[in-house]
């Protein structure tokens, strides 16, 4: 009966996906464990694959919703199976053994990424450093012989990764999308996530582009007459000019080894529950560990039959390295990115684990709002006056917060830019004739998109974005655009409503019910569109493009000396409760968890320390 088919899927589901999940943590972490292997990632990944892309479950699906009533919790459920199952069922041989092909081809070259070595030729010396700490230094280094040699290190991923199967790999993408009738890969994939193809998207995208790229050529023109002329604008030069200065200064008031307790003070503020999740936290950078953050969960919440709470298993990952300038800001907003996800699937309940898991028919847009939302707080002023405090207790001063508004504010079109070249790039390679594929050919399309969107090279190459060569990354990028969109808006509403964002305690109950329980039960657009009163526009994003420097600062400086009021009323002390475990890990090695430590904050401490002992800088 539907009861049973409903059951034993889910069980079923819920076992492969852990089963997956554990070696892509295993295998992305670099694990030590005889078990973990880029082999049996392709093989679990295979087998949960085949599960979802049965013919016959999509057959009984449908039989069954014939049987239920309409509005019933069951029809729910069997119409998000029935859209779970279309997202993989092929129904080309051809397109199987492609798919198959392509995820060998991808396995190759994910292992071989990560063992490449990384690094710069400094003052005649080879300096190895991953892709995070290339980019860093390229940020914030006040050499410039420096920071141009740690850009051409990141240069070389794009001659890396086109050597070593790329240029196959999207090859055999495109001919699998096209075995199942899609335009080509990036239409197949948008439209398995988002509900609407590649058509429908760039009709979107190309709105924000054409309406900011006035803008953007204005702030070029402004940047390179304030800052020196055009070498300003070389890739290396950048972002240094706009704000290594201020990144330096700001530097001290935001020691990493905090990053966890000021994550969780803030997201207890705003009463964000994990309910009864258990979390490993991969912080810091290493060597063979994959270079991007992530949030995956080997145990999706959900709702079982017997009305029980099955709560989440996570695991997330950042790059931190410590000693290095800036990485204590970067280190930060990735955590709270990462954290922000888990939130999100931590709350989803519905009665099943394929309504709370990160693939396809989840829309990337609506994963990515939700993380991005709360990394947003970070840049705030009134978030600022807050938590970021310098290891001798001192808050962040009103004048390097204006400093950093009227160092960066300016020139935010460079960040949307930079975001938006990502999928341009892809919508060109993937709709590139095959005969033209080539190392070569797929580098100076990088370059020219660059050129074209951002109007020059950028600091972060199209090539070195590890999105791209991932299955479950690649055409992907666009939904960062599409929630920064939505995090505008959303944030728009708040303030609208509330008058303020951090701290309050009405944003976690809000999100919870508007954003989070659905999971991929209902559509982003809808979702944005039920919580904010308005259907998804970029107009909020261009509103604070276009805001004069002096109007920020006015508006900062009140939400600033607001909250540094509050703060003098407030005691930190009482402990912070999240319900969760957490365990912060580094590879292997457990260096805190809650449930030996006593409590949230204590395990902080022992994170604090163990941080403190191991990049003590030499005096």
């Amino acid at each position: 009966d539907v009861a049973n088919f409903i059951d034993s899927t889910n069980a079923s589901y819920e076992s492969l996906h852990r089963d997956f999940e554990l070696q892509f943590w295993g295998t992305k972490m670099a694990l030590s464990g005889a078990g973990y292997s880029t082999e049996e990632l392709t093989r679990t990944k295979g087998e949960m694959e085949a599960f979802l892309a049965d013919e016959s479950k999509l057959k009984q699906t449908r039989d069954f919703l014939k049987l239920v009533p309409a509005d019933s919790d069951d029809a729910k459920t069997l119409k998000m199976l029935e859209r779970t199952f279309g997202c993989y069922i092929m129904e080309s041989e051809e397109a199987k053994t492609l798919r198959a092909e392509s995820t060998e081809i991808e396995g190759q070259l994910e292992a071989a990424r990560n063992v490449l070595t990384l690094g710069a030729t400094i003052n005649g010396k080879f300096e190895e450093m991953s892709s995070v700490g290339l980019r860093n230094k390229v940020r914030v280094d006040a050499d410039e012989d420096v920071r141009k040699a740690c850009y051409e290190g990141l240069s070389k991923i794009g001659d890396f990764v086109t050597e070593n199967g790329f240029v196959e790999l999207v090859k055999v993408r495109n001919r699998m999308a096209k075995a199942l009738g899609y335009l080509d890969f990036y239409d197949y994939k948008v439209t398995n996530a988002e509900g609407f193809g590649k058509v429908a998207l760039f009709e979107i995208l190309d709105t924000l582009e054409e309406g900011t790229r006035p803008i953007m050529e204005a702030a070029r023109k402004q940047f390179a007459e304030e800052k020196g002329g055009d070498n300003a604008l070389e890739p290396w030069n950048q972002g240094f000019l706009m704000a290594g200065d201020v990144t330096r200064r700001m530097d001290p008031y935001f020691p990493f080894e905090k990053s966890v307790e000021q994550w969780g003070r803030s997201f207890s503020a705003m009463n964000i529950s994990y309910r009864g999740a258990t979390m490993d936290l991969d912080l810091l950078d290493r060597k063979g560990k994959y270079s991007n953050g992530f949030c995956h969960w080997p145990q999706p919440a959900w709702v079982k039959p017997d009305g029980s709470w099955q709560p989440s298993t996570t695991h997330f990952t950042s790059l931190a390295d410590p000693s290095a300038i800036g990485s204590g800001y970067t280190g930060l907003t990735t955590l709270m990115h990462e954290a922000g996800h888990a939130a999100h699937f931590a709350n989803i309940a519905m009665p099943s684990p394929l309504f709370s898991q990160e693939r396809s028919p989840t829309s990337v847009a609506y994963a990515e709002l939700q993380s991005m939302f709360l990394d947003s707080l970070v840049g705030d002023a009134d978030w600022m006056a807050k938590y970021a405090i310098s290891r001798d207790g001192e808050a962040i001063p009103w004048d390097l917060v204006a400093d950093q508004i009227k160092a960066t504010h300016p020139y935010k079109v460079f960040a949307l830019r930079g975001m938006i070249a990502v999928p341009y790039f892809e919508k060109a390679l993937y709709e590139m004739a095959e005969e033209d594929l080539t190392a070569e050919s797929i580098k100076a399309l990088a370059n020219k998109v660059e050129m074209d969107v951002q109007g020059g090279l950028s600091a972060r190459p199209l090539l070195s974005v590890p999105h791209i060569l991932s299955d479950e990354a690649s055409c992907y990028y666009h939904g960062y655009v599409l929630a920064e969109m939505g995090v505008h808006q959303t944030r728009e509403f708040f303030s609208g409503r509330d008058g303020f964002i951090s701290d309050n305690p009405k944003v976690g109950p809000t999100i919870t019910e508007a954003y989070w329980t659905p999971g991929n039960s209902e559509p982003f657009l809808g979702l944005v569109e039920n919580l904010t009163g308005a259907p998804l526009t970029g107009k909020p994003w261009v509103n604070e493009l276009v805001q004069s420097v002096e109007d920020v600062l006015k508006e900062e400086k009140e939400k600033y000396d607001a909250k540094r009021a509050e703060c003098v009323d407030e005691s930190s002390s009482e402990d912070i409760d999240l319900d969760m475990r957490i365990r912060i890990v580094d590879g292997d090695v457990v260096l805190a968890d809650t449930a030996e430590d006593g409590s949230f904050l204590a395990t902080c401490k022992v994170f604090e320390e163990y941080v403190q002992n191991r990049y003590a800088k030499k005096e």
